[in-house]
């Protein structure tokens, strides 16, 4: 039976996906349900329906109208709220974990807590908080070493660091204070030190297929300065490690998947079908964990599934059915660069309603990704957050990095980019980085 696949989302990441669904050689018909239009996505769909992606009864009334044989959820949120509990309701397959299993990302404080109760190596010291009660205390016991999270999902715009963002004691109390004033658990971490990567595993409950590891970079401006985005690029070697990176390292965060995909069935009673998404650190003493998404990240897929040589809907039918056993998954041995480019004054007041030009032809080895741009008298406009991503592959990273930055260059208007993502000087300070680290 041809599958009719139904993608939940709308930004770049849901367009990357539809990309790699619609050229599985099984020509999948796709349809979407998100919350705007994008016009990659719709390019290549047949029923779009647009409506609140949270509103799990909206998104299931959706479906059982156009009957997909299965669905793909993007974005965290649909996860968090029972979207794919509905759907499964519904008797349709998902690929995304249902509410509870998706708390691994919907809360910072379940997630450090079930590694802590199945003694899965990778938490720094941490405690979760509902009121200020304590928390002078251990503030007190890291001064100037302690991140504080909201506990919720917060578009990855809900940490503050010390020395970064939190300059005093005072600040952390402050930014604490509101937390709770809002209504929001915290968590108060051990600041660790080191260097952040990606590891994603496609995931059905049981069997895990791992993927390359990726490195994002979530400060605005160049040098990691700035405000903290959604990503504004990531890049991957061809060796699908990174340049910092050791074997053991890479075998550390499979590891810790591996177990937390047990937990998590133990825990919940059911198993995680889905994206599994640990986003981890190198430090002096191993790999730990800062947190864990519950879906494909964003800019991390659109490097990933560009790589991806497996039928991707072979793959998501494997998940859905949980036969990923029975399913190799590869990836090009390339090295691939994502940049996005955003408005003027992203993340915190962007420009919106700028026209977006963009080349009318692309080298083989660059893929353009729509994100939050609509259709206005038959241009593109940029919507106000991250606009465009593109990705270049070749056989290194600096290849794939000067290939991206050319495309790039050829968007004009008042969009900016972080021109650093993959160059040869900022991975040399990253693997300079470690070495010092781990020779300390």
């Amino acid at each position: 039976m041809k599958e009719k696949i139904l993608i939940i989302g709308s930004g770049a990441r849901e367009h990357a996906i539809a990309v790699a669904l619609a050229r599985s050689p099984q020509q999948p018909e796709l349809i979407c349900f998100s919350g705007a239009r994008n016009p990659g996505i719709a390019e290549l769909c047949g029923a779009y329906g647009i409506g609140s992606i949270t509103d799990a009864s909206a998104v299931a009334a959706f479906a059982v109208e156009h009957t997909p044989t299965l669905a793909i959820v993007g974005p965290e949120a649909p996860l968090a709220t029972g979207v794919a509990d509905a759907l499964w309701a519904a008797k349709i397959p998902v690929v995304g974990p249902t509410q509870a299993l998706a708390r691994i990302e919907s809360s910072k404080g379940f997630a450090r807590e079930l590694l802590a109760k199945y003694n899965i190596p990778g938490n720094p010291f941490f405690q979760r908080f509902e009121s200020l009660d304590g928390l002078e205390e251990v503030l007190g016991r890291f001064p100037n070493r302690h991140v504080i999270k909201d506990d919720g999902l917060a578009g990855g715009k809900g940490v503050k660091v010390c020395g970064d963002h939190l300059l005093s004691q005072d600040d952390s109390l402050a930014f604490c204070s509101e937390l709770v004033e809002s209504g929001h658990p915290f968590v108060v971490e051990e600041k660790i030190e080191g260097e952040e990567f990606s590891l994603m595993s496609f995931c059905d409950g049981e069997t895990l297929r791992h993927m390359p590891a990726v490195q994002d970079h979530k400060r605005a401006y160049e040098g990691d300065k700035g405000p903290n985005t959604g990503g504004m690029g990531t890049y991957t070697d061809a060796d699908h490690k990174l340049p910092f990176l050791t074997d053991a390292d890479i075998a550390e965060a499979q590891t810790i998947n591996e177990r937390v995909t047990a937990a998590l069935a133990q825990e919940c009673g059911a198993p995680y079908q889905g994206i599994l998404y640990g986003g981890f650190m190198v430090t002096k003493d191993g790999v730990k964990l800062i947190e864990y998404n519950a879906r494909f990240g964003d800019p991390e897929s659109l490097n990933l599934l560009s790589l991806l040589e497996t039928d991707f809907v072979a793959v998501c039918r494997a998940i859905a059915d949980q036969t990923l056993d029975q399913q190799t998954v590869s990836f090009a041995g390339e090295a691939s660069v994502c940049k996005y480019i955003v408005p003027d004054g992203y993340p915190d007041a962007p420009r919106k309603g700028d026209a977006v030009s963009l080349p009318s032809q692309l080298p083989a080895e660059v893929t353009l990704f729509l994100s939050a741009v609509d259709v206005k008298d038959g241009e593109l406009i940029a919507t106000g957050s991250r606009t465009v991503a593109v990705v270049g592959r070749a056989a290194t990273i600096a290849e794939a990095e000067v290939l991206c930055e050319q495309v790039v260059q050829q968007i004009p208007g008042p969009f900016f980019h972080r021109t650093d993502i993959g160059t040869a000087a900022l991975i040399a300070r990253r693997v300079e980085h470690m070495k010092s680290l781990r020779s300390a």
